[in-house]
């Protein structure tokens, strides 16, 4: 009820004259010398609300839901080798299940998608490469390149490839374009040149700028700076025991390499093939990880579930951070935020906050996880888990991140003994 004790109805005649007001849905009248106003029945908006109320409510739930619902995985592929079926498997990572899989050369150990083309080249250590036609799974050729096969690595471009043959000392050059015309997909590839090294080699490097090729050897200990376009050799430096797994900076300018023999890596440069120094860790190394930066190399040690960083630029150690059981290998985001490491001794899947170098989440995923790679999208981590036989698929987003909570989604099964996985990023390429 509104009163109002001074209020004068002749001047306001179109809102406070005496009687029903439809327009409002007010009454006016005059009390003992003072204007009342009735604001409409009860009942009246009883009956109103009774209607509408139930459907506003419904539309604010589904507003709601529909602001909270995550949204649905974009249809990529993941391709996973089986070292002991000898198979190629696809794994749609929407509908989360194998859509298909092919028979490849005996005992594949990597899978590689070739820049520019819808193409996989599947390395088994046999001695051969399956190219393989993705999205739709097929054998466009295999080749023979030695008595074995590791470590291949493409120009930028896709247009050349070189990798190793460790058994028979060689470092083998393919044409990617070969003799063959028409769409790039479609091309098979040839082998040009089997270039004679010294010592076994154990891994292979290419340098960001496309120009020298870098090969560790044991037998004797060395680096092996090699002209990619020429095929020269241009020069070599000794390191530490049993040179394994290197990183070359994003400028070129500096390639460091495991001495897995030993607690030390070693870095030299690239244009002088000079040995810069040896950096002590204080474990034994088993792979290097370059922040995509170059600024920092995160080195895993297997054997003492330690992981090492290094200042790339000063040669010397920031930091040591315990990890999980025989961590084996490791993914960073494109914006360096966070780095996944997969652990294949206790089969956890860590994620660790870079610039904090705190721990974000362990998930426990399998037995055995191996090899790891994010989606292009980066929200979802794909692992493979060698004893369990599947592939273990994880949010990946750091909002998901938690020490409570599992970011596994699901395992699916893909063959007896999967070893490495790729997923490309076709999608966004118009294919």
């Amino acid at each position: 009820m509104i009163t109002g004790k001074h209020c004068k109805p002749k001047r306001f005649a179109g809102y406070f004259s005496e009687g029903p007001q439809p327009r409002y849905g007010k009454t006016v009248r005059r009390v003992n010398g003072k204007i009342t106003m009735s604001l409409p029945s009860r009942n009246r908006l009883g009956k109103t609300c009774r209607s509408a109320c139930p459907l506003a409510l419904l539309l604010l739930a589904l507003s709601s839901l529909s602001c909270h619902r995550a949204r649905p995985l974009a249809p990529y592929t993941a391709y996973v080798v089986d070292y002991q079926s000898g198979t190629l498997t696809a794994v749609n990572l929407a509908q989360l299940r194998a859509t298909s899989a092919l028979a490849v050369a005996p005992h594949p150990v990597r899978v590689l998608e070739r820049p520019g083309a819808r193409q996989l080249y599947v390395v088994s250590e046999e001695g051969k490469i399956s190219v393989t036609a993705f999205p739709n799974l097929k054998i466009l050729t295999t080749i023979d390149v030695g008595r074995s096969a590791k470590d291949l690595v493409f120009s930028g471009d896709g247009r050349f490839a070189y990798l190793l043959d460790p058994v028979d000392r060689q470092l083998i050059f393919l044409d990617c374009d070969g003799i063959t015309g028409g769409a790039p997909e479609a091309r098979i590839p040839r082998v040009t040149t089997h270039m004679r090294l010294e010592g076994t080699p154990s891994d292979l490097a290419l340098a960001p700028d496309g120009k020298t090729l870098v090969v560790a050897a044991a037998s004797p200990d060395t680096l092996t700076f090699i002209d990619a376009a020429t095929h020269a050799v241009l020069g070599s430096t000794g390191v530490g025991q049993s040179p394994g797994p290197m990183v070359i900076l994003p400028d070129s300018s500096k390639v460091f390499v495991a001495d897995t023999g030993e607690e030390k890596i070693s870095a030299a440069t690239v244009p002088g093939h000079k040995l810069l120094s040896h950096i002590e860790i204080g474990v034994r190394p088993t792979a290097l990880l370059l922040k995509p930066d170059g600024g920092e190399i995160f080195i895993l040690g297997g054997s003492s579930s330690t992981l090492v960083i290094v200042d790339a630029f000063h040669d010397n150690v920031e930091q040591t951070f315990p990890l999980g059981l025989k961590p084996v290998a490791g993914v960073f985001r494109r914006d360096m935020s966070v780095l996944y490491i997969a652990n294949a001794g206790d089969g956890t899947v860590q994620a660790l906050d870079v610039p904090n170098r705190q721990l974000l989440a362990s998930t426990q995923i399998g037995m055995e996880p191996l090899a790891l790679t994010l989606t292009p999208d980066e929200r979802i981590l794909v692992v493979v888990d060698r004893a369990a036989s599947s592939l273990a698929i994880l949010h990946a987003d750091p909002t998901s991140l938690s020490k409570d909570r599992s970011l596994l989604i699901t395992t699916v099964p893909v063959g007896a003994s999967p070893v490495d996985v790729t997923v490309p990023d076709y999608l966004n390429r118009g294919h």
